[in-house]
């Protein structure tokens, strides 16, 4: 089973940023957390980070073409982005939506995501945690998901 682990805009400066809303994990620290996860589930996973939202429509294209499970933190793209959330309904394989904060307890314009409404689930508010979970729920899903 191949899952991409994807990452909006921001990601890239975990552990440096808004601490008390991400936690002090690094994103080098993340990578390694979903890597080894997959390792742990026998499961191919690829992490990616982008501030630049044509990147992240190309590796979604990509995923949908591959038949590819994907875990998703679109970040700043979860509140507005058609062009995300369209790329997102191409997927042919299971999409976990994952956010770090609980985004329905944070400004009010955060509390919806055009993205949920395409997603297989939605993991937010649990810390890095939340991939971990989205990656062992793929993982055993595999085989009724696709």
């Amino acid at each position: 089973m191949k899952v991409y682990v994807l990452n909006g805009p921001n990601l890239g400066r975990l552990g440096t940023r808004q601490i008390d809303v991400y936690g002090v994990t690094s994103y080098a620290d993340l990578v390694e957390l979903c890597e080894s996860t997959g390792r742990e589930l026998g499961i191919s996973v690829t992490v990616r980070q982008t501030d630049a939202e044509h990147e992240m429509l190309g590796w979604l294209h990509a995923a949908a073409d591959e038949a590819a499970a994907v875990v998703l933190n679109p970040a700043a793209w979860s509140h507005y982005s058609i062009a995300v959330r369209d790329a997102c309904a191409m997927l042919r394989a299971p999409l976990v939506e994952v956010h770090i904060s609980n985004i329905h307890t944070r400004e009010e314009f955060r509390h919806h995501s055009v993205v949920s409404a395409v997603a297989t689930g939605v993991i937010c508010g649990l810390g890095v945690d939340g991939y971990r979970l989205a990656l062992h729920h793929l993982a055993t899903h595999r085989d009724q998901d696709g």
